[in-house]
């Protein structure tokens, strides 16, 4: 089938993909959500998720598109850097078929790595401490009461795909913490007080590296919860670090300590 070619910025299929880049509540009710980029729609595909729709510019990209079932429209180039978030793009945009995971589809190891994130507001961070968490092999990240959506466009740009390569559960702080006792997996707190220096604690067991905002910290129910408390030393004149910053330090952290243990080693994220 020859791809349609859009020309006109008034036309419906351009202006939904427009809105599905803005508006969450129309993500939600649409069940759909954008992907720019190749690298981040291959990620995407990769991990069992359904374009439906795949808007390419061919002024940008020789490249030829292949998704079962999803439509295939060509844009301008001028219309294409209205929709593109970014500059450098590769020219490939889709809307992709959302897909929602939940904590009891988590498939889990022995001594699993798990980062827990309550109620991180800004997308870029998400986005940062998915790179990181992918990149030390963690098993899950769950985000407790977000105040973002997963699919919102700039979490995954700033993920760079790490929100479909992965397993990531949005979910309530006390359903995380119910899962991760359930299970056994130990819950340390990232926290200024009553806390131990980070790589005095253990983390070759099941370990939940849990975080809060940089501007208010972890709520009583997580600190209560708490088997651990951990801090990372401070060594200037200020008393805190980037959330996706402290994340990447902790988790590497864990790595660290489980390289002499081979059975606890994190491995690439389970789908």
């Amino acid at each position: 089938m020859t791809p349609e070619l859009i020309t006109s910025a008034q036309n419906p299929k351009l202006k939904r993909l427009l809105a599905l880049q803005e508006k969450s509540r129309l993500r939600r009710e649409e069940g759909l959500f954008v992907v720019e980029g190749q690298r981040e729609l291959e990620h995407c595909i990769a991990a069992g998720f359904v374009a439906d729709s795949v808007f390419i510019c061919p002024e940008i990209t020789a490249a030829v598109y292949q998704y079962p079932a999803a439509k295939v429209f060509h844009l301008t180039k001028e219309l294409y850097e209205k929709a593109a978030y970014r500059g450098s793009t590769e020219g490939v945009i889709a809307e992709v078929k959302a897909r929602t995971l939940s904590l009891e589809d988590l498939e889990l190891k022995d001594n699993p790595l798990i980062m827990v994130l309550e109620g991180v507001e800004k997308p870029g961070n998400l986005g940062a401490v998915l790179r990181s968490a992918d990149a030390a092999g963690a098993d899950a990240v769950i985000v407790c009461d977000p105040l973002t959506d997963l699919y919102n466009p700039n979490l995954i740009r700033a993920s760079i795909g790490a929100i479909f390569t992965v397993p990531t559960v949005a979910c309530s702080s006390e359903e995380a913490i119910t899962f991760l006792k359930a299970r056994g997996i130990r819950i340390l707190t990232a926290q200024l007080q009553d806390s131990s220096v980070y790589y005095d604690v253990d983390m070759t067991c099941g370990t939940a590296i849990v975080m809060g905002t940089e501007s208010t910290g972890l709520t009583p129910v997580w600190r209560k919860a708490a088997d651990a408390h951990i801090l990372i030393p401070m060594l200037g004149r200020l008393d805190s670090l980037n959330v996706s910053v402290s994340a990447a330090i902790l988790l590497y952290e864990a790595v660290r300590q489980r390289q002499n243990t081979p059975s606890s080693v994190p491995g690439p994220a389970k789908k």
